[in-house]
């Protein structure tokens, strides 16, 4: 029986196959392996192209710079020329002057007639853009009415004035003549304070 079954394995020339077994469990995780050796460094990458020119705009933080000239009680009864001033420093020439006279202010004349009161800077009224003025008008009326009229109001003269250079800026309030109108009688600061506030201001 032995020698038939060698013969016809013989024969055939290859073993028979028997049926696949029963699938296996997955093993246990190896342990961790050796670490590797480091690569070989890298080779520097193509230059790039030459990036813009950026500046940052650093703005100075703004110092409050102002003045007050006050007096107690001016009285003054001129109807043309400088009633007062006050000498200012500016620190910037691209800033912008605020400028308030704040005081009594009287007008009277038998017939029409306007006064006009405005700022100055270093003798000259303000061009940027325009002056800075205030104007009492009082009609004719009744000649005998306007003859007794004689009110004192505070009143203000102010506004805002650019292009004047840094340094000490001589400001000062005047009294004169509005165009085509005589002159009246004018008082300034009556029995009361009067004040000049300058104040300089970023553009």
């Amino acid at each position: 029986m032995e020698a038939a079954r060698s013969v016809l394995f013989q024969y055939n020339g290859m073993c028979l196959q028997g049926p696949s077994g029963v699938p296996g469990r997955d093993g246990n995780p190896g342990a961790n392996g050796i670490p590797g050796t480091p690569g070989i460094p890298g080779r520097d990458g193509l230059k790039g192209e030459k990036g813009e020119c950026m500046r940052e705009s650093i703005e100075e933080s703004w110092t409050p710079n102002f003045k007050q000239c006050s007096w107690s009680a001016l009285n003054y009864g001129i109807d043309l020329g400088k009633i007062a001033e006050c000498t200012f420093t500016k620190m910037r020439s691209n800033s912008a002057l605020r400028v308030l006279f704040s005081g009594s202010l009287r007008l009277k004349c038998r017939s029409a007639c306007c006064q006009r009161w405005y700022f100055t800077f270093n003798g000259a009224e303000c061009a940027g853009p325009l002056p800075i003025e205030a104007i009492i008008y009082l009609d004719q009326g009744s000649p005998e009415l306007n003859s007794t009229i004689n009110i004192h109001r505070t009143s203000s003269v102010e506004g805002l004035c650019e292009g004047i250079n840094a340094g000490l800026v001589d400001i000062a309030i005047w009294v004169g003549t509005c165009s085509d109108y005589p002159r009246g009688d004018a008082s300034t600061g009556w029995n009361s304070v009067s004040r000049i506030i300058i104040e300089e201001l970023p553009k």
